[in-house]
């Protein structure tokens, strides 16, 4: 996970004051709500995580030795990565 848990709960709090203060929703329990956004946020960023090493793997895995940071390892990564994303897409 690239965000800490301090980090995921200041976006959540962000996202709540941003819902609230447009009238969008009106919430009875601000806890829960907080408790599902930080959730979401951390299954996503799950997601992302393990769509990066499957990438990252897939390319060292590869017959010949494709440099990082390459034109060719940008590419594959990014091939790779929108297939595990799409995979998983939720």
């Amino acid at each position: 996970m690239r965000l800490t848990e301090d980090r995921i709960s200041h976006i959540s709090h962000i996202i709540v004051d941003g819902i609230w203060k447009d009238d969008l929703v009106d919430f009875t329990d601000d806890d829960e709500v907080l408790r599902e956004i930080k959730k979401v946020l951390s299954d996503y960023l799950m997601v992302e995580d393990a769509a990066d090493e499957t990438a990252r793997n897939k390319i060292r895995s590869m017959s010949r030795q494709i440099p990082e940071g390459s034109r060719e390892w940008e590419v594959l990564y990014k091939k790779f990565y929108q297939e595990e994303i799409e995979k998983k897409r939720f």
